[in-house]
């Protein structure tokens, strides 16, 4: 699909989405073969020059604090979703945020845990009550995503409103990425950025060690295919 209207290429993508959000939600991350769902797994594989050849450019934005470990990904200015955090949890501590863009799109946003590359792939779920349909996925209805720890949601006040009016707020005004913290002396802080073609449901990939612990969280915003941001003339 290179080369073709950005509209165009949100349109079908969107179709896709819809489709994939209709699986079972009984179905458990095991369930699925990950390299099926995105052909992108191998990018964090490439090397420099590699990543060169293939247009891909690696940004490191800053360090996302996780006293609890448990990973919230959302939409900022959607509300009222409660915000679940994905089913596994990582080891407390402050974890690198990456980005890899493609011509000024944001293709793939990754939190890393841990050196060397993974040796298997796992979709990521996420936490819930009770069944939404979107166990596999987050919606993103104004072409930004946010990432933080579950106790961001909390921590900065009781008040429901003041916390989505502050998400808001740094949505609205970031340049394509940031990372923000919003308590002076506390070291709490959110990672935003710009989403692929935009709008969309977005699915997340954990890669592990050989024990089964997590070395990357990746969200794929489908701008690469094949791991390649390379239109399929240039290649």
């Amino acid at each position: 699909m290179s080369g073709w209207p950005d509209a165009l290429r949100r349109f079908l993508r969107r179709g896709r989405v819809w489709l994939f959000s209709d699986l079972p939600v009984v179905a458990s991350a095991a369930d699925w073969d990950a390299s099926e769902i995105s052909s992108n797994l191998g990018v964090f594989a490439l090397s420099s020059a590699e990543m060169a050849e293939r247009k891909i450019t690696v940004t490191t934005i800053g360090e996302l604090e996780l006293p609890t470990g448990e990973i919230v990904a959302c939409d900022p200015l959607i509300t009222g979703l409660g915000r679940p955090p994905f089913s596994r949890k990582v080891k407390p501590g402050r974890y690198p945020v990456i980005l890899l863009q493609v011509r000024t799109k944001i293709a793939v946003a990754a939190l890393r845990f841990g050196t060397g590359l993974p040796v298997r792939w796992e979709l990521a779920t996420f936490a819930r009550d009770r069944p939404s349909g979107y166990e596999f996925e987050f919606i993103v209805d104004d072409a930004v995503a946010s990432c933080m720890d579950k106790s961001f949601l909390t921590i900065m006040s009781d008040n429901q409103e003041e916390l989505d009016d502050y998400l808001a707020d740094v949505a609205c005004t970031i340049d394509r990425f940031c990372i923000d913290s919003p308590i002076e002396g506390n070291p709490i802080n959110v990672a935003m950025f710009d989403t692929g073609y935009g709008d969309g449901a977005y699915r997340s990939f954990w890669g592990l060690d050989a024990s089964g612990e997590p070395l990357l969280l990746m969200t794929d915003f489908e701008v690469l295919e094949n791991a390649d941001g390379r239109n399929e003339a240039d290649r």
